[in-house]
């Protein structure tokens, strides 16, 4: 169950993406789902090993090398995918904080997508 509300969440967001940029494209919706799918176990698997090994940078940078981790979740998703298309490094600036933007918008607003840690309390407080 978690695992799917993850994947359409992350579905909804490259939709957005998608929808905002026209540097950002998609073969169709099987393409859109199979990015979304692949940037959530990248961003589940990868990302948490990469910000331990950029930690001592991101203290350097006040946070920002953190960003540019975002930017190669989206990168690698763009390489693995073949029908997710990111042209430009601008385009991908700006849809790497539209991601950031929709999910800090997703982690105020109550759902069960907000399953894990202290996120998943807060939800459980609330829905009592």
């Amino acid at each position: 169950m978690r695992l799917g509300i993850s994947w359409l969440t992350n579905a909804l967001v490259l939709l957005v993406v998608t929808v905002l940029l026209t540097g950002v494209t998609s073969s169709g919706a099987g393409a859109l789902l199979l990015a979304a799918a692949v940037f959530g176990v990248l961003n589940t698997v990868l990302k948490p090993l990469l910000r331990l090994i950029t930690l001592p940078l991101a203290v350097l940078t006040l946070g920002i090398a953190w960003f540019f981790v975002s930017m190669l979740m989206l990168v690698i998703t763009k390489w693995i995918v073949s029908g997710f298309y990111i042209t430009g490094f601008w385009t991908l600036v700006a849809a790497t904080l539209i991601v950031w933007v929709v999910n800090l918008a997703l982690d105020f607003t109550p759902g069960p997508w907000q399953v894990t840690g202290s996120r998943r309390r807060r939800y459980r407080r609330r829905a009592a």
